[in-house]
């Protein structure tokens, strides 16, 4: 019997002072990695669903990036940005319409069997095509995978797909299943998505719903001398004050995304032996974004939309919502980003006289009552931050004359609100940055999203230059090209506004000095923690 047992006490207010600097756990150099041990890690979630090849989401990565594997891993240090994994080599055809994969040799599944190409082409056109969340538009032209051996994939696309967004998206789009337990079954209710089978360093063993996940060590990995840990428990605590109180009790070394609150951060980086790490999350930034509805006259006025961008003040935000743990946007995609990011854009500093004036040319004159006009305000309930970021819009627009009536709603009728009702005016919404533009951010400003598609561009906002810009990043085969299309796409939407980028940031992590190999790489809370040890 596992014993979890550990204090509770309420949420504390979000209300301590901002930390004066992280670091990294202390890394000696010389040391010789440790093998065994069992690593214990906060969960505030239980995915029932941990099938990343379905659901592409931190949540489920957080523990099935352990188990199943992916063809490649994010690794900025590297020339492409990617570390093997399940794959060793990728190269594109010069067309645009094909990309071999070279697959790693000597593999086998947790269950003994032999991975092979065959798994993999499973995996794209069966899995990633059609059920993923975010596969379905990256590889919507795949038409087939070939396997002309057992190491070696090729995949066909009906139409030019450009590498570089082939090459991004492997890190989060890339899963591999075994084909041997999911051919010939309803994918989506196959009982390995409960308890998945992969390739990965680490094997599911058992779940205890409310309590635990249980990992246990491959000893079979491909990774010879690796994983170093014999067990990882990852011990569900949703009240997040609970993962601070275990962690000073000496219970469990990690606590990854942000499960320990901002509040309680420069309390407990003064613990000893309780580092607190900002590194390991630039490959998943988040994005605090003001989601316009285009559809209400007064919001489909340019100057009104830049007045509300010149009422918010960003750096108030980052400091008080965020408690420094973020950064001041400047438009769709971060400045974490080495690849795409421009900061050559239009910015709105924060001007409530500005925003009078525009409002006031505008022609939205105050009424008696100091009141210009009423909107619909919504934030999405996911974090604090985005709730406690409602609340202070309100008081920004209040302060224009602009009444922000809040409709605080879970996230089932959030969802439905804002997209497919179009129940909003404005909705504040967290979008996750992927590392590339066409993953996770352009769908927040194309037009022609179908109803019901969330976060995606459910404001009826329409740009034919924007789409334009969109459409031909997404047939652009030169990576430079591509590059600087979506570095013009960034200047077109921060001076246009279908949507306003306020914040960007990523997540935290308090870690125990013993914990070694600790944000090696910029997606490692979601990656395979092979080498990832505990020293005495």
């Amino acid at each position: 019997m596992l014993d979890f047992s550990l204090s509770r006490r309420s949420l504390l207010a979000s209300s301590a002072a901002l930390l004066a600097s992280t670091a990294l756990p202390r890394i000696a150099m010389a040391e010789t990695p440790k093998t065994g041990g069992r690593l214990v890690v906060a969960s505030d979630s239980e995915p029932r669903n941990l099938n990343p090849a379905i659901v592409a989401s931190n949540g489920v990565f957080f523990v099935s990036s352990k188990v199943v594997e992916t063809l490649a891993e994010a690794d900025y240090t590297a020339k492409d940005q990617l570390s093997p994994r399940l794959a060793t080599s990728w190269e594109g055809a010069a067309d645009g319409l094909s990309v071999t994969f070279k697959l790693r040799e000597g593999v086998t599944w947790h269950d003994g069997k032999p991975f092979t190409a065959d798994d993999v082409a499973f995996s794209a056109l069966e899995v990633w095509k059609p059920l993923q969340n975010l596969g379905r538009t990256v590889f919507k032209d795949l038409e087939a995978v070939e396997t002309p051996d057992d190491h070696t994939a090729v995949f066909k696309f009906a139409k030019p797909t450009p590498f570089q967004l082939i090459r991004n998206a492997l890190p989060a789009l890339s899963s591999v299943v075994p084909k041997h337990l999911y051919e010939g079954t309803k994918i989506e209710e196959n009982p390995a998505n409960n308890a998945p089978v992969g390739t990965g360093p680490f094997k599911f063993a058992e779940y205890k719903a409310g309590q635990y996940y249980r990992l246990e060590k491959n000893p079979a990995y491909w990774e010879k001398g690796q994983p170093y840990l014999d067990e990882i428990i990852y011990q569900v605590l949703p009240d997040r004050t609970s993962a601070a109180n275990a962690l000073e009790a000496g219970e469990i070394q990690l606590a990854a995304f942000s499960a320990v609150p901002l509040a309680d951060l420069e309390r407990i980086s003064k613990v000893s032996g309780l580092t607190v790490v900002t590194k390991g999350y630039e490959g998943l930034t988040y994005q605090l974004v003001v989601e316009i509805n285009h559809r209400r006259k007064e919001l489909a006025d340019l100057k009104v939309r830049q007045a509300i961008a010149h009422a918010i003040d960003k750096n108030f935000v980052v400091k008080t919502v965020f408690l420094g743990y973020a950064h001041a946007a400047t438009g769709p995609v971060p400045a974490n980003d080495p690849q795409f990011y421009t900061p050559d854009v239009e910015t709105y500093p924060f001007d409530v006289a500005k925003a009078n004036a525009l409002l006031d040319e505008a022609g939205y004159k105050r009424a008696d009552s100091g009141t210009r006009f009423a909107l619909k305000l919504l934030p999405a309930p996911y974090f604090n931050e985005t709730k406690q970021f409602g609340d202070y819009l309100r008081q920004a627009l209040a302060a224009v004359g602009i009444d922000a009536q809040l409709v605080n709603n879970d996230s089932a009728a959030h969802i439905k609100a804002v997209y497919t009702d179009h129940a909003f005016d404005l909705a504040v919404g967290p979008p996750v940055f992927r590392g590339d533009p066409a993953i996770s951010t352009t769908i927040l400003v194309q037009s022609g999203i179908p109803d019901g598609v969330p976060f995606s561009n459910q404001g009826g906002y329409k740009n034919a230059e924007i789409d334009a810009i969109i459409e031909k990043a997404s047939e652009e085969l030169d990576a430079e090209k591509r590059t600087e299309l979506y570095r013009e796409f960034q200047k077109k939407v921060t001076a246009d506004l279908p949507l306003i980028n306020v914040a960007e940031w990523s997540f935290t992590s308090v870690a125990s000095d013993k914990l070694r190999n600790v944000a090696d790489n910029p997606r490692w809370a979601v990656s395979n923690w092979a080498d990832t040890w505990l020293a005495e």
